[in-house]
């Protein structure tokens, strides 16, 4: 059987950039959810969602590198 350890918790969501700041603002009873104005929503039938707003990648790789990638991968990172 395998076996799996679990070394550590990351979290990048509406509600914070890190674990701490996440649980923070659940505890308050903040909300992550607004209106996206991230693109354009017209063609949707919802404008709601839950967008990572001003996170920062650069302490985790270079701008150069970052510009070569999607959000989706500075989330991951």
């Amino acid at each position: 059987m395998r076996r799996v350890v679990i070394t550590g918790m990351g979290l990048v969501t509406s509600l914070g950039h890190d674990t701490a700041s996440t649980w923070r603002n659940i505890r308050e009873g903040r909300s992550g959810i607004g209106i996206i104005d991230a693109f354009d929503t017209s063609d949707f039938s919802s404008r709601i969602g839950g967008t990572v707003r001003d996170f920062d990648v650069t302490p985790y790789m270079s701008a150069k590198e970052a510009r070569k990638n999607d959000p989706f991968i500075h989330f991951g990172v």
